[in-house]
């Protein structure tokens, strides 16, 4: 977890750092990022806006030109500034930020914001691909917000592969208002569906259609966001959209069954397991009843100021360095038992949660990847969701990305191959 820096290099020193104290890697990305400039492109209604679900879901609000990488050779100069493999660039890129209304997660209107990424190729009708990032603390911890980053960077490669790129920021992130609902199902379903009718709206003002077949990948906590994206594109969520393929990497799909008990017992590097038990009690009893005072879960000094660390508004440093190294020196005696035993308002979160694998079967081609040794999102996630798929009778494989790394994390190093490696594969069923 460190704020933005300019260059691979710089990230990299700044993660040595992290792991000293002065900041670090934590829940599925690197945290801290800046704005970007941006010049405006209007969007007028489309005939698919007037059309839009309740509340005008899907609907543009606004369009910016972000930038333009012109050719390959810019989009892998802009891949390899953000520590991903270029081998499946074929085409310069352009992206846009899309503004767009949605529902909160209390099913209030509300807008969010997202970055796509459309291929500069002579093609007219794009295949879809949805990726869906992982967690951040600041609302620029999202795709549309940073450019050469960890966070935009596998939207950037699917489209220089020939796709248009979709990534939802989510509710509450990027320009969306409010704080972000963290690790909300319902939400970031909603957040990530309307944001592919917002693309759809789009893109006939650049000359291009989007096809109707969506591709769904997500790493760590978007891994669970693209599970239940693609369980709503195929019940029929939306009209024109259907689910074609779908590629989850490194997700706690099991979070209350196994990935707190992982962070109690210390199988979650020490500091990412603080963070997360601290985000996951916070964001949690925003909106279901956790606790009444923060006393009751955190100890002194962090019960007065844990919570707001997670506004939207503090950095990725700031968080680190507001928060303690270890899970004991964080939580109560009742903190602990309670994410030990969860119940009330916690549990009924967790069974949203823990529900992405539960009682559906993909009818498509799926795959989920995960990185052996993974210290965040202990792999036993991907075992159970497998499991629980299989049950529903879906034979779902799993790929084991081996022992990647990217500046020390096997879970951050597992979305930089895994996005390569869906990539190619998303790639293949579209030829195919």
């Amino acid at each position: 977890m460190s704020a933005r820096p300019t260059a691979f290099a710089r990230r990299t020193r700044r993660i040595a750092a992290l792991r000293a104290g002065a900041a670090a890697v934590c829940c599925g990305l690197l945290l801290g990022s800046a704005g970007v400039s941006v010049a405006a492109v209007q969007a007028p209604a489309t005939a698919h806006e007037r059309d839009a679900p309740s509340y005008g879901r899907g609907s543009l609000v606004s369009a910016e030109k972000l930038y333009t990488l012109a050719s390959p050779a810019a989009v892998s100069t802009e891949l390899r500034r953000a520590g991903f493999e270029t081998s499946t660039v074929r085409h310069g890129v352009t992206a846009y930020r899309l503004v767009y209304r949605t529902v909160d997660a209390q099913g209030r209107p509300t807008t969010a914001s997202g970055l796509l990424a459309l291929p500069r190729s002579g093609e007219r009708r794009l295949g879809t691909v949805s990726f869906a990032h992982g967690t951040g603390s600041h609302k620029d911890d999202s795709p549309s917000m940073s450019r050469a980053e960890f966070v935009s960077a596998p939207v950037i490669a699917h489209a220089s592969a020939g796709a248009a790129a979709v990534g939802p920021d989510y509710v509450g992130m990027g320009k969306g208002p409010g704080p972000h609902p963290w690790m909300d199902i319902p939400s970031e379903t909603t957040a990530s569906l309307d944001m592919l009718r917002a693309a759809r709206a789009f893109a006939p003002h650049t000359g291009r259609t989007l096809q109707r077949p969506v591709q769904v990948t997500g790493f760590s906590q978007g891994a669970s966001a693209a599970l239940a994206l693609g369980r709503a594109l195929q019940d029929g969520a939306d009209p024109y959209f259907r689910l074609a393929a779908l590629a989850p990497i490194s997700g706690a799909y099991d979070f209350g069954g196994t990935e707190l008990p992982a962070l109690l017992e210390g199988r979650v590097e020490a500091k990412s397991g603080a963070v997360y038990a601290a985000y996951t009690l916070v964001a949690f009893n925003r909106l279901h009843p956790v606790y009444d005072d923060p006393a009751e879960v955190f100890r002194a000094p962090y019960d007065r100021t844990v919570e707001a660390l997670f506004d939207g508004a503090h950095t990725g440093e700031q968080l680190m360095r507001g928060t303690p190294g270890t899970v004991d020196e964080l939580l109560t005696a009742h903190g602990r038992d309670l994410l030990a035993h969860p119940t009330g308002g916690l549990a009924e979160a967790l069974r949203g949660t823990d529900g992405v694998c539960r009682d559906w079967a993909p009818r498509t081609p799926t795959r989920l990847y995960m990185a052996s040794g993974d210290e965040q999102a202990v792999t036993e996630n991907t075992d159970r969701c497998q499991e629980w798929l299989r049950e529903a009778g879906a034979d779902v494989p799993v790929v084991d990305l081996g022992a990647v790394d990217y500046a020390g994390s096997r879970h951050l190093g597992s979305n930089t191959a895994g996005t390569t490696a869906v990539v190619r594969w998303f790639e293949h069923l579209r030829r195919s």
